[in-house]
């Protein structure tokens, strides 16, 4: 069919907004990660202040790398695969500029009330109910923004990393306003509506989710969109991918509890846990074999596409990660781990090589397409990036994980008559060479982003939008 081109076919303008504050949010959260990292190497960096405590400062770096660097991007991939797999424009373009605005005024209220002291304590829900209320009303309609534009497409097919998104946002949803449930006592202050080992347990249900449903299956309906696309490559299993989703979804929910191995919560909840969380590896390990399988006749390419290099990479710390957490679930190791640096070893191996790293590549991926280039400004700046990222990587994994099993083990250490081995100062002194090497492996990374910013810079400032959605309108009339 023949229609005019218009240069309005799909709304660029938020993705590229999203887009580009990824990377400011994430050059801001992983530098603030260096500094809390160095301030265990130099307490003095402390500076006696209580707004520049390790305390903290430690719950804003999380928020800003998980929900400022991390949301941007699933805003912004969500945002671009759901117009171009529906090859329709987003419902509405005012509700889309809410999500954005009020995204960033969540992220700013953070780091204005985290360093004065204001929290709910809870991990990773320390915002106190004003701004857990504004994020709540900026998610549902992120939701409807999603759901909307799904049920106007043009395609009667709804694709596979569409559903993982959609997973993603509905899951997040429920999560956020079961676990602030609380009672305001003042404007900053509230108590949560549950109390013990019931307010423990709803906490890491909704803890270990945020990582299951935020950190995970969002990105993974990243991942089903951009590796192939990258690779130029079919999905190398549909059908497993399906599989993946529904395994996933219906069992993640349920690991929560391996948090809180040893405590009041009750025995039969934390073996529950367990077993659910040694089940998990089925799915995890199906999404990265399927991700991986992509590439099967493309291998070749990874010598000179360092965008691939950077989705391929994080596929294979997403196996990694996601065989290490069902094992640090089991009880016997988990006593061993748990209160240990093993554990933040575990997390950033998620969240610098999972995480962080499809983020990048599908924003090396997304920004020459809605900028209207052909390419980024350099490959060979992409090439420098992905080995600093690399490299910090495995410095910061390999540092934890030695600091970990050696705390774990001088803990545990007892004398003939019973007494402690060691003084716990003495275990902190046996990590302070690990405590070194993650500051550095963090500081590469951070670097990496620096050169990612200037790449970026380089290629918004020689960018054509207008030509991009031009581009786009050509491609839906093409489909049609």
């Amino acid at each position: 069919m023949s229609t005019a081109i218009s240069p309005t076919a799909y709304n660029y303008k938020v993705v590229r907004q999203f887009a580009i504050m990824t990377v400011v949010w994430g050059i801001l959260g992983m530098g603030l990660g260096v500094f809390i990292a160095s301030q265990l190497v130099w307490p003095e960096l402390n500076f006696d202040l209580p707004w520049t405590t390790f305390g903290r400062l430690r719950p804003l770096h999380t928020n800003l790398v998980i929900f400022a660097f991390g949301g941007c991007a699933l805003f912004a991939t969500s945002y671009y695969v759901v117009q171009r797999t529906c090859q329709t424009r987003l419902i509405s373009d005012s509700l889309a500029a809410f999500t954005f605005w009020g995204w960033q005024a969540v992220i700013v209220g953070a780091i204005v009330t985290l360093p004065l002291g204001y929290t709910t304590t809870k991990e990773y829900a320390e915002l106190e109910w004003p701004l857990a209320i504004l994020l709540a009303i900026v998610w549902v309609t992120y939701g409807l923004v999603f759901f909307g534009t799904i049920t106007k497409r043009k395609t009667k097919h709804i694709y596979v990393g569409n559903w993982f998104y959609g997973a993603f946002i509905v899951v997040t949803a429920m999560l956020h306003i079961v676990n602030h449930a609380s009672l305001p006592v003042s404007f900053f202050k509230s108590y949560s509506a549950y109390a013990g080992a019931t307010d423990a347990m709803i906490q890491w249900w909704y803890g270990h989710n945020a990582v299951g449903f935020f950190l995970t299956t969002g990105f993974l309906g990243m991942m089903y969109y951009f590796v192939p696309k990258q690779a130029e490559r079919p999905i190398y299993s549909y059908r497993l991918s399906i599989v993946h989703f529904w395994a996933l979804i219906t069992l993640y929910i349920w690991a929560g509890p391996h948090h809180l191995h040893y405590t009041a919560l009750p025995d039969w909840a934390q073996s529950l846990g367990m077993a659910m969380s040694i089940i998990l590896l089925a799915p995890s390990w199906g999404g990265m074999i399927n991700g991986m399988m992509t590439l099967s006749g493309a291998w070749h390419k990874l010598r000179t596409d360092p965008i691939l290099r950077f989705l391929v990479v994080s596929l294979a710390f997403y196996g990694m990660s996601t065989f290490e957490g069902p094992m640090m679930a089991i009880k016997t190791v988990n006593s061993l781990s748990h209160y240990t640096d093993w554990t933040i070893g575990h997390v950033h191996a998620g969240a610098l090589g999972w995480v962080a790293m499809i983020s990048i590549g599908a924003l090396y991926h997304l920004i020459p397409r809605v900028f209207g280039r052909q390419q980024m400004h350099s490959t060979g700046l992409i090439n420098t990036h992905f080995w600093l990222a690399t490299i910090g990587t495995v410095l910061y994994i390999a540092s934890m994980w030695v600091n970990g099993i050696t705390q774990g083990l001088m803990w545990r250490a007892i004398n003939d008559d019973g007494t402690l081995t060691y003084s716990f100062v003495e275990a902190l002194q046996a990590s302070h060479p690990g405590f070194i090497v993650r500051a550095l492996g963090g500081a590469f990374f951070a670097a990496g982003m620096l050169i990612m910013a200037y790449n970026v810079f380089r290629t918004v400032r020689a960018s054509n939008p207008a030509e991009a959605e031009a581009a786009a309108q050509i491609a839906v009339v093409g489909a049609h």
